[in-house]
């Protein structure tokens, strides 16, 4: 049964359905006589139908149909699809032309001619060819960089490898080789650990990730400690490969270790003649008030001052050993399993130290403070021995004392602020050794010892201590610990 399209089909000339496709077509006899050059074609390339039918194909000088035309090829099989060819414009510039070439035969099957048919693909090409031009540019740059890197890592003292995403060693630098030969091509964890599979702690897939990680690991067949910096290569963006770059540490280890034992073994000598010395002291401290208190008046001024003296010097070596001690056991504390309550521990201080807050007419505010994962009696040490100074040495001159805390991205920041004479620059760092004493604590009693346990409590935390310059006058007391991950 016919329907409406075949009738219109029927109806409707093959000549105007060929003028009006999008494509540019035209038809040869086997002459390679033009016969038909649709409209298209005529826009494409500038020729009229006037000008090009009942002409030989080869007036087109297409590149490379001039140099050997494949229409009636019997080397190629038909039709031939999407086939790239130059060609000049009516107006002299040259467009690109993609293709599609086919035979036209009879009922028999007998060549009676050949047909094509192109569109012009010339900005195409040219995106094309410029985008080509880019990326081996960018290829060879690439490999010039990577050419210079791996020169320099040859060069270096230290060793360095790089693997792939497969944990195959596909460089590895003068310095390694002499640790292990040539292992190029191998797994990392065979040549380098002697591991039959991945390592448990293999760092590759964070590293492919763009992440960097240090490691402390031991090679092969060497007693020797390394310090390993996993990298991404060669960029973060589009990371397939790990670099690694390797420095022995053994000495430092052994220095590190050989410290440690030696501060272990100071901290506990401090602590065995602390408290050793300090226990005569209570006995001589209790007999000079027992003289004060009985014979006082059976004394002349001279007996009197010496028994005076004689507190007073043995309450200072008490106080002296008792902050010897604390600055000994800083280290010894266990961490608590949960944070603790800074606030609460900084009022509880304030309490404590009452007395002196009212003789010397101090204002002391405690704003809220992060809570930080360090022993209670350390956290409450530092804010007695920085409160205490602040009492001693900066209310005279304004009575406001501020202790103010706040979290800023990793770290938890604690500053006691006063509004006193304030400390000289040159003595900013000094205040911290043990036995100093400031220009300003003349006639001021104290150890030396205070500051210098607040330093090494934020040191063995991983923090640090410092003072600045109260702006308008004054110290402010800076106390800096690594905030509590979440």
């Amino acid at each position: 049964m016919k329907t409406a399209l075949h009738q219109l089909l029927a109806e409707y000339p093959l000549e105007k359905l060929l003028q009006t496709i999008p494509t540019g077509l035209f038809l040869v006899n086997n002459e390679k006589t033009i016969v038909y050059w649709n409209s298209e074609a005529e826009r494409i390339t500038g020729y009229s139908a006037a000008e090009t039918v009942g002409q030989n194909c080869a007036i087109l000088q297409g590149d490379p149909c001039h140099k050997g035309c494949r229409l009636f090829s019997d080397n190629d099989a038909y039709p031939v699809i999407a086939q790239t060819c130059s060609f000049q414009h009516k107006n002299g510039e040259v467009i690109t032309l993609s293709k599609n070439i086919d035979l036209i035969r009879d009922n028999s099957g007998t060549v009676i001619g050949g047909i094509e048919a192109f569109v012009e693909i010339t900005k195409f090409k040219r995106e094309e060819d410029l985008l080509r031009d880019a990326v081996n540019k960018r290829t060879l740059e690439l490999e010039q960089e990577k050419a210079a890197l791996r020169s320099v890592l040859d060069g270096m003292t230290d060793p360095v490898y790089i693997c792939d995403n497969q944990f195959q060693l596909v460089f590895i630098n003068q310095a390694m080789s002499e640790i292990l030969g040539d292992v190029t091509g191998k797994p990392c964890f065979q040549a380098i650990y002697n591991e039959n599979q991945t390592c448990s702690d293999c760092p590759l897939a964070a590293v492919l990730s763009g992440k960097v990680v240090r490691q402390e690991k031991m090679f092969l067949g060497r007693n020797r400690i390394f310090e390993v910096i996993h990298s991404p290569y060669p960029e973060k963006s589009s990371t397939t490969q790990k670099l690694a770059v390797c420095r022995d540490i053994t000495e430092r280890i052994q220095s590190e270790r050989r410290l440690h034992q030696a501060n272990k073994e100071l901290d506990a000598f401090v602590s065995t003649v602390s408290h050793d010395l300090r226990s005569p002291l209570t006995p001589l401290i209790g007999f000079a008030d027992l003289l004060i208190d009985r014979y006082s008046d059976d004394l002349d001024e001279i007996g009197q001052i010496s028994i005076r003296e004689i507190k007073k010097t043995a309450e200072k070596m008490r106080n002296l050993l008792e902050d010897l001690l604390t600055l000994s056991r800083v280290e010894q504390l266990k961490q608590p399993e949960l944070p603790v309550d800074v606030t609460l521990v900084a009022n509880e201080m304030l309490f404590e130290l009452a007395d002196k807050v009212i003789e010397s007419g101090a204002e002391v505010t405690i704003s809220e403070l992060p809570a930080v994962r360090i022993p209670e009696e350390l956290i409450a040490n530092m804010f007695r021995n920085l409160l205490a100074n602040a009492i001693k040495y900066a209310v005279k001159s304004n009575p406001l004392v501020e202790v103010k805390g706040e979290q800023i991205d990793s770290h938890v920041w604690y500053r006691i602020i006063d509004h006193g004479p304030g400390i000289g620059c040159e003595e900013h760092m000094s205040i911290f050794e043990p036995f100093y004493r400031g220009s300003g604590s003349r006639h001021i009693s104290g150890t030396g010892i205070g500051l210098a346990t607040v330093a090494k409590i934020a040191r063995v935390y991983g923090g640090s201590a410092w003072v600045e310059e109260t702006p308008g006058g004054g110290a402010t007391f800076v106390v800096m610990f690594p905030a509590e991950e979440k």
